[in-house]
This record gives C-alpha cells, structure tokens and sequence, in this order.
C-alpha cells in the first residue's frame, strides 16, 4: 500500500489531536513519580519449574514449588527498589500459594492479605472463571483515589487481567477504570 504525501501529513495530524499513545513499559523510578493506575500486579519471584506437584496442599508449602535462594534474593532486591524509589501502597495481597506469600512478605511493603482471587487457575486447581469473577469484584471496590494496592500473584492471572506477560519478578500496573496496563520496569 502507498501512501501520499497528503494520507500521510493527515495521519500525523491524527496521531497529533488525539494525544501521545500509553507507553508499553515505564521505569520503576518514573512509577513512583507518577503511580499509574490502582493496582500493581506482581508475579512472585524465581520458583524454579513449572506447575505445581500433585499432591499440592494450599496450606503445606512442602507440596508446592516454592522460591529458591535466588528467588528469595530476587523478592528483597525487588522490595528494595521500591522502597528506595519511593513507591508507598495503600495494602499488600497476595494469591495464597506459598510462593506468592513469601515473595509478598520478602518485598517488605507491608501487611500482606492473603487473596484468594490472586490464586493461579493454571492446573485447575481452582476454578479460572470464579477466580477472576472474584478478583475483578474485588477490584471493583478499590477506591480509585487512593495509594495504589501491591498484588503479588502468578503469570496466568497477570496475563488475564491484563493481556501482559511478565517473568519472575516481573510488574504490570493496571488501571481498574480503563483496563490499561503498563509494564513497570526494575
């Protein structure tokens, strides 16, 4: 397809009126700056494989894939740029898997609840369409005015709710009014 000269002054006039496009990815210290949106989803830190064993027990960590000593440094170094980037979160959740919990204690950026609309649906281990009908009402009683809430869960539920895919560590922040979402970058 070819364009003229005219098409394309004309989409630039377009692209100009209608405002800048959301970035895909923001730095950590540009977040703290200027939070974007209610809630910032993390994935938990580095829990080698994939999965969970059969025999998982929602309260016995010994049957689920848990951090690692890297994964435990990775939370605390996590935790700390936060804190040194100066981000403050109005609560802390986490999906009740052990590894999230540890991740969201090891963060060190509050009391953290656990959530059972955090937990991962990937083995089917709870329901993927009431999990998210669960969180999405609970997120839909977040007041949007306040500080923004730390939700630290796992990749199948980051990328529902916000069509993005992070690694180990890795942060969306999401805005409940919009449906937007930007990766935060560390």
């Amino acid at each position: 397809m070819k364009l003229t000269f005219s098409a394309l002054i004309f989409s630039a006039f377009i692209f100009c009126a209608t405002g800048p496009l959301l970035a895909a990815t923001m730095t950590v210290t540009e977040y703290a700056k200027a939070p974007f949106g209610q809630v910032l989803f993390m994935r938990h830190a580095l829990a080698p494989g994939t999965g969970d064993p059969g025999n998982f027990e929602i309260s016995v960590c010994a049957t689920q894939r848990n951090l690692d000593d890297v994964g435990q440094q990775q939370a605390r170094d996590l935790g700390m740029a936060m804190t040194s980037a100066g981000i403050s979160f109005g609560a802390v959740y986490s999906s009740q898997w052990c590894r999230c919990l540890e991740t969201a204690h090891l963060l060190d950026q509050g009391s953290v609840t656990p959530l059972p609309g955090l937990n991962s649906f990937y083995q089917g281990i709870v329901p993927r369409a009431a999990t998210l009908q669960s969180l999405r009402q609970f997120l839909a009683g977040l007041d949007s005015a306040s500080a923004p809430v730390l939700m630290v869960t796992h990749f199948v539920t980051i990328s529902a709710m916000t069509g993005m895919s992070v690694s180990s560590g890795g942060a969306v922040a999401y805005d409940i009014e919009t449906g937007e979402a930007v990766e935060i970058i560390f």
